[in-house]
């Protein structure tokens, strides 16, 4: 299996593709003027407290007051609350945690406005980026992301990624960082851990600390409300939470990240940094490596996968629905049930896929194509959760309802990535059309069924708008000169001069419309 990560920088923001053997599986875009990021961690000024929400709105600097609810204080909140009067006053040079006297866990079932007041300052930790008309969701039990390892100040728990399925190995880890932990900080032993040595793990803390010892050092000075530690840059935390020996290359555009990417890949995975290349092509990037084309086909309501077979894929404010649908696609000898089984079974895949490409998050049903054998439903079932297990935000799949139905529900900690796939309509009538890109492929599918169905030993005529059909023609080798290698038959294309630019017809030798 090979992994790249396409890395696109222009005036204003930095795409990132992740592909897995050619295919593009995630989609990222990290903007200049994103001030509210997952993981990054403000000094910030409680606004007023809401005993009804058992919560209180809190001041970051956003138009619109962050959420923060009582369970996600954290236990140790009057210890934070304690350190934090003591630092911003320089009372506390200190910031290890070592000698620093930790007060009573508040009440798990508490109210609100016994632990916080109004005009407060506490640190708070960006959990959910703003989306639509909400804003940020944030957290005061902080957490630092390593590679390895997370590191929770004023915590002492050391736990493991569930991930992680060997108990022996679970064991060994926990031993290992018990034996490094410093005192006063909890840590959480992430999935790419497995199998590493305690100078690797060590060496990981050792970072987390000086990260956490830095942000301690900006509170005497900080302003309410101010950020006073930085997650990492896009590239860098995709990389700190997929990078592993699979990766065959990381392809970059731009000078100065690939400087920063190369240094950061060299820390991580000494040894590894010669798979980051600078990409130099006068050919842009996202074209070089088919990004664009699958962008055009990914996004949008409609997303085809092979033979035919494609989804419909609506969006609501509270959940998405995706409907699963064959299509023309038929196989001779299998039965309608099995043919069923392999339509979803390719829906899987693309599901899981398409989750991931668009952060898509909350509530997914799907309504796979019937199938009445329970073998079959429990196959399907396990092969969607096999297909998500790579899945980086955590999500619960429910087994198959009796309307065929399945419900997935996945984090969503930032906004969905929405991509805008259809294009003005150049006949010039105000409607909009699916971007002109996609047609190849769409004449690519018809052309295949036609090809296997009763007409396909039937000479074969395409026409089509003269300006596709020169697209088609030209060039070597051509499009044409490809179906010919693939089918070993010879379409002929024939310009239409009264055609629109999309518009397009299979005819037989009698010039009938077969397609």
């Amino acid at each position: 299996m090979n992994r790249e990560l396409i890395v696109r920088s222009s005036s204003d923001a930095v795409d990132f593709a992740l592909l897995k053997d050619g295919k593009l599986t995630e989609l990222h875009k990290e903007e200049d003027n994103n001030d509210f990021s997952v993981g990054d961690i403000l000094l910030a000024k409680v606004r007023k407290p809401v005993t009804g929400l058992n919560a209180a709105f809190v001041n970051v600097g956003y138009e619109k007051d962050a959420f923060l609810h009582y369970h996600d204080l954290g236990p140790q909140l009057a210890t934070m609350l304690k350190f934090i009067k003591q630092v911003s006053t320089g009372k506390l040079k200190d910031y290890t945690l070592v000698n620093f006297p930790t007060e009573k866990d508040i009440d798990k079932n508490g109210v609100i406005t016994d632990v916080i007041k109004a005009n407060q300052s506490l640190l708070v930790q960006i959990v959910k980026e703003p989306i639509s008309t909400k804003g940020p969701r944030i957290s005061s039990e902080l957490s630092i992301a390593g590679r390895y390892l997370v590191m929770v100040p004023f915590s002492d728990r050391v736990s493991v990624s569930q991930k992680i399925g060997s108990n022996k190995e679970k064991d060994r880890l926990k031993r290992l960082v018990r034996s490094i932990k410093p005192k006063g900080f909890g840590v959480i032993i992430r999935t790419v851990a497995e199998g590493k040595k305690v100078a690797e793990l060590d060496k990981d803390l050792e970072n987390l600390l000086a990260k956490w010892s830095t942000m301690c050092g900006k509170l005497q000075k900080a302003h309410t409300p101010s950020k006073v530690l930085v997650e990492l840059n896009r590239a860098s935390s995709i990389l700190r939470d997929v990078f592993n020996d699979t990766f065959t290359g990381i392809h970059v555009d731009d000078r100065t990240l690939y400087d920063q990417i190369k240094d950061y890949v060299q820390e991580i995975a000494p040894g590894k940094e010669s798979i980051v290349k600078l990409y130099t092509s006068s050919v842009p990037i996202f074209e070089k490596f088919g990004i664009e084309r699958q962008i055009k086909t990914s996004f949008g309501r409609t997303a085809t996968m092979s033979k035919g077979a494609y989804l419909i894929i609506e969006h609501t404010e509270a959940l998405h629905v995706v409907d699963v649908n064959s299509g023309n696609r038929s196989s001779r000898g299998k039965s309608q049930e099995d043919t069923a089984l392999e339509v979803n079974l390719l829906a899987a895949s693309e599901i899981a896929r398409q989750l991931r490409l668009r952060d898509m998050g909350g509530i997914i049903v799907v309504d796979f194509i019937d199938m009445v054998k329970a073998p079959h439903r429990r196959k399907l079932f396990d092969h969607l959760r096999s297909e998500m297990k790579d899945d980086r935000a955590k999500h619960k799949i429910l087994p198959p309802s009796k309307f065929g139905l399945i419900q997935i529900t996945r984090q969503r900690v930032r906004p969905e990535m929405n991509i805008k796939t259809t294009e003005e309509n150049p006949n010039g009538n105000g409607k909009e059309v699916e971007a002109p890109i996609v047609l190849v492929d769409k004449i690519n599918v018809d052309l295949e069924k036609l090809l296997k169905g009763p007409k396909k030993d039937e000479k074969i005529t395409l026409n089509i708008h003269p300006f596709i059909a020169a697209f088609i023609t030209k060039g070597f080798p051509s499009i044409r000169s490809k179906w010919f290698l693939e089918h070993k038959r010879w379409i002929k294309i024939q310009p239409r001069d009264a055609y629109t630019y999309l518009e397009y017809r299979f005819t037989d030798k009698n010039g009938k419309t077969i397609y």
